[in-house]
C-alpha cells in the first residue's frame, strides 16, 4: 500500500489513471474508500489521487497531539511533491474544500483549478457549536449517529432512501461509531477546524473556482457559499436542488460531471457578445 511520511507520520493514499490531475480532498467523515464508486470515472482521462488525512482511514493517527487544519495542508503539499505533481486540481467536499481553500491560499502556484462543494470561508460560531454538540455525543454511537447523520442528508433523501439509511445507521453505530480510536479521531479533527478563518485571504486568491452549494444543507448553508463567490473575483457558483450537504452520495451522477467538466474544459472565455 502506498504511503509517505510527513513529521515522522505515514500518510495513505492512492493514485489511478493519467492526464490531468484531480485530487480529491475527503469531508469529515470520509476517507478513500468513500470515493470508490467514482475511481473509474473519474481516472477515465484524468489521474486520480485520493489521500486519508491525518486522523482519517488508513493514515497515523494523531494521539493526544493538539492540531490545526493546517497539518493537512502540509499534508497535500507533501503528497504533491512526492507525485512531482507542480499543478494538480484540487477538489475538496465540506471539511476537505476547507483544506482546499487553506492550501490554494497559501500554495497557489501548485494550483490549476480548485472545486468546493459544501465547504465554507471560516468556522463561525454557529458551526463550532454544532461541531460541540457532536462532540459531547461521541462517546455514545446512536447518540452520535442522531446528531450528525441527519443534517448531512436532505429532508427527501432521508425518506426516500429509508431501507439505505437504516443500513447505515445499523453500519455506523455497530461499527465506526461504536469504536473508540475512531471517535477519538473524529472529536480532533471536528477541532482542529474550531478556529478555521481564511475570509480575509480570499479577495487575493485568483485561481479558477467552482463553488458548489445544495439546496438543503444544513451545515453549511447557501449563504456560505454566497460569501465566497463574493470574495473569489476569478469564480463560479451553482446550486443543487435537491441535495443536502452529503451532496456526492446523494447527487452522484451531477458531482463527477460538475468535476470533470470544469477541471477538463480547456477553453477560459467564450467571446459570444
Amino acid at each position: 500500500m502506498p504511503y509517505f511520511e510527513y513529521e515522522g507520520k505515514k500518510v495513505y493514499y492512492e493514485t489511478y489513471g493519467q492526464g490531468k490531475p484531480i485530487v480529491l480532498l475527503n469531508g469529515i467523515m470520509m476517507s478513500t474508500a468513500s470515493w470508490n464508486e467514482f475511481k473509474d470515472v473519474f481516472s477515465a482521462n484524468n489521474q486520480l489521487v485520493l489521500v486519508d488525512f491525518l486522523d482519517q482511514g488508513k493514515s497515523d493517527k494523531m494521539g493526544d497531539t493538539p492540531y490545526t487544519q493546517a497539518i493537512q495542508v502540509e499534508v497535500i503539499k507533501t503528497l504533491l511533491d512526492e507525485l512531482k505533481l507542480k499543478k494538480a486540481n484540487i477538489i475538496g467536499i465540506s471539511y476537505g474544500g476547507e483544506v482546499a481553500l487553506q492550501f490554494s491560499v497559501k500554495y497557489e502556484d501548485y494550483v490549476d483549478r480548485l472545486v468546493l462543494f459544501n465547504t465554507t470561508g471560516k468556522t463561525s460560531n454557529w458551526l463550532r457549536d454544532i461541531g460541540v454538540g457532536w462532540n459531547r455525543s461521541a462517546d455514545d454511537a446512536l447518540n452520535y449517529y442522531c446528531t450528525t447523520i441527519p443534517y448531512i442528508y436532505s429532508p427527501v433523501f432521508y425518506g426516500e432512501k429509508g431501507d439505505w439509511m437504516d443500513g447505515r445507521k445499523e453500519l455506523l453505530t455497530k461499527g465506526a461509531f461504536n469504536n473508540k480510536d475512531f471517535m477519538g479521531s473524529m472529536v480532533r479533527l471536528t477541532e482542529s477546524a474550531d478556529y478555521y478563518d481564511v475570509i480575509d485571504q480570499l479577495p487575493k486568491l485568483k485561481v479558477q473556482t467552482l463553488i458548489v452549494s445544495s439546496e438543503s444543507d444544513f451545515v453549511t448553508p447557501i449563504h456560505e457559499q454566497r460569501k465566497l463567490h463574493e470574495l473569489i473575483a476569478n469564480s463560479e457558483h451553482i446550486v443543487i436542488p435537491n441535495a443536502g450537504h452529503a451532496s456526492m452520495y446523494e447527487k452522484p451522477v451531477l458531482f463527477a460531471t460538475l468535476v470533470l467538466g470544469f477541471v477538463n474544459m480547456e477553453k477560459k472565455e467564450f467571446n459570444i457578445l
